[in-house]
């Protein structure tokens, strides 16, 4: 086979069925075999764009994603979505397009080295050749799939897609992550010690999808749950072992939890999210992950590594009757909360749109959004049922990331009701994705929660006694439009009108715009001060 076709039969046989891009003229020929063997190629707006497509594309089908870009700045652009990927744990296969042999270093139009560009924001990077194809394309799948799992990023030098491959070799065994010594008998007796511990389950807990075999566990052991933002949903919220969400809005209400508890037991914990020493009491914690953490300069920590059948396996040897589980304690903080938000439902602030989104959505909507004050709220208000259908990036925390989040999901998930709440700077950030959307003809409801301002910022700036500079977004109105790139644009000020607005958006079966011009009062009450 040529180079182009190895790729494009590899990839296939491996269940990719898009890769998202900008194409260069290297690309053709890439772009013809992936063709033949069944690989669509998704156009996007902006490189980084693809980088998100790709990495929520791995999320939902558990198949590496697949990105491309061409020299220099195409590369550039990508390695934002390149970031999401390795600080969100998404297997993503990263092709950019670089200079032949004999023009690498040399001086030239848009040469850059790409491998040292892309070393910071992956876990491998490699240059093809036709001679390395079979060995590094193998090697790449499987380091992206290993946990952690990340991007790998594949240069292709621009004259190499017609040549034919060598004989595949052996593959290569770069160095396993290092192992851990499991103390089990010393995590036994400190089980065996405690009386009032607490689980915080994390991002590996959300990948590995262990909700059943956490809720298994909590009908046998009554134990207080809080959970990361990424682990959103790995229970219901109505669990009577639920607690709440760490770092996001009256994240300060669960102190009066865990500050009672006498052990901290890591389940899935990814410090990627937010480190223990932000939070935890000082007491003995347990880590239970798949690979060997770095931890706080803490005493009585002890970590297991391994598969999460093996962490509840040692779970499953705690003893029933040992545990003081105080559900009124637990009920008491979520009937706090629930009382608070209800008290910024008087106006048409953020707490607001998300009410009507809650009542009006099919339970099994599937809702990404961006980074911003918006997410904080969303985190700890929105009910997912138990459902694992709130998608968002906190490892990498990029603004944007919810507009071409959404396209990825409704592209591998045509059926599913898609909806995007984004702030008004993320929007911006990713605004020529709508034209993506358009093309592709993706359904998707985005809305836009419109107040002006990077409040997050503002918000920040406030807490040092500072007044707001560089946070105005724009003065008016956002769009001052009923379409925006031939999108249609419906605008919500008040409950009623974001309802019926919402109701339109879902009956109209294309992409739709909500302008949501909201009151960002709701947020400097809301957002906890870290």
């Amino acid at each position: 086979m040529t180079v182009a076709e190895y790729i494009a039969h590899k990839l296939s046989g491996k269940g990719i069925k898009y890769i998202f891009g900008i194409p260069g003229g290297p690309s053709i020929q890439y772009m013809e075999a992936f063709r033949s063997a069944g690989i669509d190629f998704i156009l996007a707006s902006n490189e980084a764009a693809a980088g998100i497509m790709a990495d929520v594309t791995a999320r939902i089908t558990g198949v590496p994603g697949l990105c491309h870009a061409t020299y220099g700045p195409g590369a550039a652009n990508l390695t934002s979505g390149a970031g999401s990927a390795l600080l969100d744990r998404s297997p993503v296969l990263i092709f950019t397009s670089e200079m032949e042999e004999k023009m690498i270093l040399r001086t030239t139009q848009m040469n850059i080295n790409h491998q040292k560009l892309y070393e910071p924001v992956t876990k491998a990077t490699f240059r093809l050749t036709p001679g390395n194809t079979a060995e590094v394309i193998d090697n790449a799948i499987r380091v992206c799939l290993k946990e952690y799992p990340g991007p790998v990023h594949i240069g292709l030098p621009s004259d190499i897609a017609d040549s034919e491959t060598g004989d595949a070799t052996d593959s290569l065994h770069p160095e396993d992550f290092q192992s851990n010594r499991n103390d089990v008998s010393s995590i036994l007796s400190l089980l065996g010690r405690s009386r009032r511990p607490l689980i915080a389950a994390g991002l590996t807990a959300a990948r590995y999808r262990i909700g059943s075999k956490l809720s298994d566990l909590l009908e046998k052991y009554r134990i207080p749950v809080v959970l990361t933002p990424m682990a959103k949903g790995l229970i219901p919220e109505d669990h009577p072992c639920y607690a709440g969400v760490l770092f996001h809005a009256l994240s300060d209400y669960l102190e009066d939890i865990f500050e009672k508890s006498d052990l901290i037991i890591g389940l899935g914990y990814d410090p990627v999210e937010y480190n223990y020493e932000s939070w935890i009491p000082e007491v003995p914690l347990i880590h239970f992950d798949t690979k060997v953490t770095d931890m706080p300069a803490l005493d009585n920590i002890l970590q297991f590594t391994g598969h999460p059948d093996e962490w509840f396996g040692i779970l499953d040897n705690m003893d029933q009757g040992s545990y003081i589980f105080n559900r009124s304690s637990v009920q008491s903080v979520q009937d706090e909360m629930v009382s608070v938000f209800n008290g910024f439902t008087g106006h048409f602030g953020a707490v607001t749109v998300f009410k009507v989104l809650q009542e009006e959505l099919p339970v099994d909507t599937i809702m990404t959004i961006d980074v911003g004050s918006h997410l904080h709220v969303a985190g700890q208000y929105w009910k997912t049922c138990g459902k694992q259908n709130i998608i968002m990036t906190n490892g990498w925390s990029g603004m944007g990331f919810a507009l071409p989040a959404a396209l990825a999901v409704k592209l591998n998930d045509p059926g599913a009701t898609v909806v995007c709440v984004t702030g008004d700077g993320g929007f911006l950030m990713m605004a020529g994705e709508i034209v993506t959307a358009r093309r592709y003809n993706l359904p998707v409801v985005v809305i836009v929660f419109s107040d002006g301002e990077l409040n997050l910022i503002r918000l920040k700036q406030s807490w040092q006694n500072l007044a707001p500079y560089g946070t105005r977004l724009y003065s008016g109105d956002l769009f001052d439009s009923e379409m925006f790139f031939g999108i249609s644009v419906l605008t919500a000020d008040s409950e009623e009108t974001m309802r019926t607005a919402l109701n339109d958006a879902l009956s109209m079966n294309k992409p739709v715009i909500i302008n949501a011009r909201i009151d960002p009062d709701d947020y400097k009450w809301l957002v906890v001060r870290k």
